[in-house]
């Protein structure tokens, strides 16, 4: 699309990294409702957060008239309980067409480097967005240059969305009229996206029972080595904030598959290899966050693996075998395979403690906070 997919994506600069004050001092004119322990996360000089952008998005989140057909909101592949994933291995578009990669959580998405599976190019939410909402490889909401403009419509008569937009949007005249609209469309869902903040859980709390804490010793023991991908507050070495200085574009091959035996991954899932063409990166994919992990099943990139455990028994492996199916090769002599990914001896009851760990992240007023959930009354979670 060469119209208003273009325009916005030209229109949309990487996340700025937005300082401190002259002492140090945690400066937002949002509230982020963080713990003191945890730093603020980086603004856009573009799209600094507001609240009122911020109800705006929340409202665009849950509204499947931004589809083609009305029939996909983004609430429909990331569900509130479940940290904002869907629970299916790789959803559906407007369309019918099954996406080729799994949901991710949209759990601190504000802390991350990158904003995908594996494109090293999209770092802030603003060009995310763009590509579920425009993109048409594969389709999800199905918006395109000659459908826009109706959906557009839809928006504007709502009265709802007159009072939402010029809030958000004051130094505009006509912030749901004008050039500007699906800009702002674009600014005000990150916005809410931004907002989604999971940081008090048990793990925070200190309240871990004496299993999760044999756990959690085991997740950071050399033996496991999980902690050297899954590392700081947001257990994830993709991580940056308003005092990191320097992105740490993070991306790692864990012998999930070898279906050539040459380190190949099944097309169109290469990871990181998809945008650059590097040899070496075949089948390297970002560290998500394990915060939530627990209500985010199942997992990987194309959601092919089932439980938790079954995750730590790949990792025990050295990377996971596949005898049958439609992919099968030996992930554990992947050439490609990160360095921290080796074989370790493991109990299934040591299993079971590093699951109960990862349990511990579960934050469970993230998924049940009204301020996340769905604004249009007596609506299900995806139509209003």
């Amino acid at each position: 699309m060469l119209g208003a997919f273009t325009l916005l994506l030209a229109g949309c600069p990487e996340s700025s990294s937005t300082t401190v004050d002259d002492q140090g001092a945690r400066v937002s004119s949002f509230d982020w409702g963080l713990p003191e322990s945890i730093p603020l996360p980086r603004e856009p000089d573009d799209n600094p957060m507001t609240e009122e952008k911020f109800q705006l998005g929340r409202h665009l989140f849950y509204d499947s008239r931004l589809s083609t057909n009305g029939t996909v909101s983004c609430a429909s592949c990331h569900h509130q309980d479940k940290a904002f994933s869907d629970g299916v291995a790789r959803p559906f578009g407007a369309t019918g067409e099954q996406h080729s990669r799994n949901s991710q959580p949209l759990v601190n998405v504000a802390w991350a480097a990158t904003v995908t599976w594996g494109n090293p190019s999209l770092g802030s939410i603003e060009r995310q967005i763009l590509l579920p909402l425009f993109g048409d490889d594969p389709v999800e909401h199905g918006l395109n240059e000659a459908n826009s403009e109706q959906v557009l419509r839809a928006l504007q008569g709502d009265p709802t969305y007159a009072s939402l937009f010029l809030a958000a949007f004051p130094e505009q005249n006509d912030p749901l009229f004008g050039d500007l609209a699906w800009d702002n469309v674009v600014k005000a869902l990150a916005s809410f996206v931004r907002g989604l903040v999971s940081f008090d859980s048990p793990f925070d709390r200190g309240e871990l029972s004496p299993a999760a804490l044999r756990g959690e010793r085991l997740f950071n023991s050399e033996r496991l080595e999980c902690f050297h991908c899954h590392a700081g507050y947001n257990f994830s070495d993709a991580t940056v904030d308003r005092l990191t200085t320097v992105n740490q574009l993070m991306f790692h091959n864990t012998g999930l598959y070898n279906i050539d035996g040459m380190g190949g991954y099944p097309e169109p899932n290469t990871g990181r290899h998809e945008v650059t063409g590097v040899p070496d990166h075949m089948g390297q994919f970002r560290a998500p966050t394990l915060r939530n992990i627990a209500l985010t099943a199942p997992y990987n990139h194309d959601g092919s693996v089932e439980t938790l455990g079954d995750v730590i028994r790949n990792y025990a492996a050295g990377g996971r075998l596949l005898t049958g199916g439609a992919t099968p090769g030996d992930g554990r002599m992947n050439p490609y395979k990160d360095g921290f990914i080796t074989s370790f001896a493991i109990s299934e009851e040591e299993i079971d403690e590093v699951v109960e760990f990862l349990e511990s992240l579960t934050d469970e007023s993230f998924v049940t906070n009204p301020r996340f959930s769905n604004p249009w009354p007596g609506t299900s979670q995806e139509t209003p």
